[in-house]
């Protein structure tokens, strides 16, 4: 599966990217109003990459077709709600996104990985699996999918990576409570998150895209 994607470039000769997933329904364009917050100018050129989810049916929308990552399932069991088959197939394309970054000439330990809702759990999954060190990893309103397989499967290259996770207090798509629970996983497993939490809903506010802006400042500096 090969992601389309929208580039935008601050300058020529980039030396980071930064890929941000969208959420469920969305699609690359979703994220260009942030890009355009972002000031990330004492980093030097920034490559943006906005990749579209493939577009499938949605089993608890009652099959509609939609951009998504991955299917959900209609039941009450949030550990059997996401489809495994899916989140792999997005974790091997978005893999290869990564990869082509690195091909295109950015070092892996430029490259933040981004996501939105649907968009964090496949930054968080794809992130942690990636066989070499990432700059960081951006999870908005949303979660660890697939928990059970993530310590087997984890990479030791991004054992050190830091994490930034944030969460609406009002959000009733993907409630606060199960993104804490992700972030107390991770911990488990030896992470370092940085947690901050809003008060909005299932969205993105002016006050985490400033939030965001100093975490890819710090991480995306040159030393």
């Amino acid at each position: 599966m090969q992601l389309t994607t929208i580039d935008i470039e601050t300058a020529p000769k980039p030396r980071a990217s930064i890929i941000i997933l969208h959420g469920l329904g969305a699609d690359g364009s979703d994220f260009v109003p942030v890009c355009r917050e972002l000031d990330l100018a004492s980093v030097g050129p920034v490559r943006y990459v906005l990749p579209s989810a493939p577009v499938m049916p949605v089993s608890i929308n009652g099959g509609y077709q939609m951009r998504a990552w991955y299917d959900i399932l209609p039941t009450n069991d949030p550990a059997r709600r996401e489809d495994e088959a899916s989140l792999r197939r997005s974790h091997l394309a978005i893999n290869a996104l990564l990869e082509r970054e690195t091909q295109r000439g950015i070092a892996a330990e430029h490259i933040v990985l981004m996501g939105f809702s649907q968009g964090s759990a496949m930054a968080l999954m794809t992130g942690l699996r990636f066989a070499h060190k990432l700059a960081g990893i951006v999870a908005l309103s949303g979660y660890l999918p697939l928990p059970q397989f993530t310590q087997a499967e984890q990479d030791a290259a991004n054992q050190a990576t830091p994490i930034f996770m944030a969460h609406g207090r009002d959000d009733d798509v993907v409630q606060m409570s199960r993104g804490l629970r992700s972030r107390e996983q991770l911990l488990e497993m030896g992470y370092a998150v940085e947690w901050h939490a809003y008060d909005m809903d299932h969205s993105l506010c002016l006050e985490e895209v400033r939030d965001i802006n100093q975490y890819l400042l710090r991480v995306l500096s040159p030393a």
